[in-house]
């Protein structure tokens, strides 16, 4: 359903050859699906702050 969304968001970041340290200093609002790309980015480096251990 919000799908468009979070695709959205890695295109953009894939098309201007980013990476998920980019992703990762993007302010994201919250609470929303395009934060859960955001804390994907900054587990990458494990430093993720919202996730499930």
């Amino acid at each position: 359903a919000n799908a468009s969304e979070l695709i959205a968001e890695c295109v953009v970041t894939m098309e201007f050859q980013g990476c998920a340290e980019d992703l990762a200093r993007i302010i994201h609002a919250h609470p929303t699906l395009s934060e859960a790309v955001h804390e994907a980015a900054l587990n990458v480096d494990k430093r993720a702050i919202h996730k499930v251990n």
